[in-house]
């Protein structure tokens, strides 16, 4: 039988991640491992490593780039690959993709934040109402929603930040997410956050249901994944979530691309993950 590895977060890592182990071993059977990705030991016996629980690495990058580097140095048979996993880690790609044609949320980062950086994004965007967020972020760590006028947080000042305008449509309709496996489209869920606040994970109180793929949602997510493809170099990507909402125009623009451990909410799927599964059992023949 081929020897699976998912690697998974740091052992005090707060999340539960029981439920997405157990939807992995019912998908891939039971013999898979499980790997702490801060001390995964020797991974050159499996067939295929994933590294779809690496939660929480935004909080120890030195050690997760390390990582990167010795798993591409041992050449471990990883998908998706150490070149997808560096240039994901940094949500710089943003900008990337909005070079190569695809329409983000307006990004703009800065290497030392200010009230002046602050002052000049709200006009750049027409938008009082800012989303500031660190470029090496998960969970909505870090992330703050700010008013022009506002003083800075003591936590971000200073320091490398991207600054987006807020969505509205966040809060009145929600964030849709996309699932495509060896890019062929799967599900699409819409993640909403509690009352009173803009943050969609689930640990804060956001909820998520299935739903059907709304026009246009389909076009984004090709183009942006086809992008990242032929900006890396790649062959078709193994996973990605695609994560958009709509613009104040009503216009679908992408909020992130998750290529390295997006939760794949396969209950919402109406095949219940078979795809993701036959993926896998492809990638492995």
């Amino acid at each position: 039988m081929p020897q699976i590895c998912i690697l998974t977060a740091a052992p005090d890592y707060f999340e539960d991640l029981s439920s997405a182990r157990a939807n992995y071993q019912r998908l891939l059977g039971d013999d898979i491992a499980f790997r702490h990705w801060t001390d995964p030991g020797v991974l050159a016996g499996y067939d295929l490593v994933l590294p779809l629980l690496v939660w929480g690495y935004q909080r120890n990058c030195a050690r997760w780039f390390a990582l990167l580097d010795r798993l591409e140095q041992q050449r471990i048979k990883i998908a998706n690959p150490v070149s997808v996993l560096r240039w994901n880690s940094d949500k710089s790609y943003l900008l990337e993709l909005e070079k190569a044609g695809v329409a983000v949320v307006p990004t703009l980062i800065t290497e030392a934040l200010t009230a002046k950086d602050i002052a000049e994004a709200a006009q750049t965007f027409g938008s009082d109402e800012l989303v500031i967020k660190p470029p090496i972020s998960g969970g909505a760590d870090g992330t703050f929603r700010l008013q022009k006028d506002q003083p800075l947080p003591e936590e971000i000042a200073g320091k490398t930040m991207l600054i987006q305008p807020f969505q509205p449509a966040i809060e009145q309709e929600g964030e849709y997410s996309l699932f495509y496996f060896s890019g062929a489209y799967s599900h699409a869920i819409i993640k909403r956050p509690a009352t009173g606040d803009f943050r969609v994970q689930e640990f804060l109180g956001g909820s998520e249901s299935g739903t059907d793929c709304p026009p246009g949602a389909q076009g984004l997510a090709v183009q942006a994944r086809q992008a990242a493809e032929q900006i890396l170099g790649t062959g078709t990507l193994f996973y990605a979530r695609v994560d958009m909402l709509r613009d104040p125009d009503g216009y679908f623009r992408l909020m992130e691309l998750e290529l390295i451990e997006p939760s794949l909410f396969f209950e919402h799927a109406a095949d219940e993950g078979a795809s993701f599964r036959q993926a896998v059992l492809t990638r492995l023949a």
